[in-house]
């Protein structure tokens, strides 16, 4: 889906600068909300060949999801490491449009093992980014997001696992892993709420960035901005 930033830029303008005159300055942090500053993305696995076993959630969402993910870290510049299990064999190659969204994605090749956190290389280059919160997205979920999730946990960093931008080759075993991920003290979250915690307010100079992110990831917030600007042109 294209999305006509160009043309937008205007309404979103008035958008940004009305929320600006109802709350001044910058958004409070909260440490119980995510901080950009502190934060790696993770995305494990999204490989061809996987995406034809996930079954509990469209691949075109689950696809468009994990872009957004790859362009938000791009836009607050927070570090993206990727990984891809035996991408020559039949789970085929990790999905291009990682690479095109944010260039400066780290690749780290495994050697065999099912958990990326099992894997000295990647495991180092997690911590070379000197980062503790985690956002974690893959497929499948209930074992390559869950994995390193729960090892990531239990070796004291703060995990996020991003379900909307993951794949099962079920329900039932994305609702289990779900379960599974709670009780290890993994916090699970949307695509759309990691944006909203990343951003934290509309009074900033990249707001039709991320009002583009919305309409990627929501394409009926995408039709919310366009009755918008068609209303506010019909004004003129």
């Amino acid at each position: 889906m294209k999305f006509r930033l160009h043309a937008m830029i205007p309404t979103l303008a008035i958008l940004i600068a009305a929320t600006a005159a109802a709350q001044p300055g910058a958004a409070p942090r909260s440490p119980a909300l995510l901080d950009p500053a502190d934060a790696v993305i993770l995305l494990l696995d999204h490989q061809s060949g996987l995406f034809q076993t996930v079954k509990d959630i469209s691949v075109s969402e689950l696809r468009t999801n994990t872009i957004a993910l790859a362009r938000l870290s791009k836009l607050m510049k927070v570090p993206i490491i990727t990984t891809a299990s035996v991408p020559d064999g039949p789970n085929g190659p990790l999905m291009p449009e990682i690479q095109q969204a944010n260039p400066a994605a780290i690749y780290v090749g495994r050697k065999g093992e099912i958990s990326s956190w099992e894997n000295a290389d990647f495991v180092k280059a997690v911590r070379a980014t000197g980062r503790k919160t985690l956002i974690i997205a893959g497929v499948w979920t209930s074992v390559c997001v869950a994995f390193p999730a729960i090892q990531a946990k239990a070796d004291g960093y703060r995990v996020y696992a991003v379900m909307d931008a993951s794949g099962d080759p079920s329900p039932m075993a994305s609702q289990t892993t779900l379960a599974r991920l709670t009780q290890a003290g993994v916090i699970p979250i949307s695509t759309n709420a990691v944006i909203s915690e990343m951003q934290r307010t509309w009074n900033r100079p990249d707001g039709a960035e991320f009002a583009a992110l919305y309409g990627a990831v929501s394409p009926n917030y995408h039709a919310v901005i366009e009755s918008f600007q068609k209303a506010q042109e019909a004004k003129k």
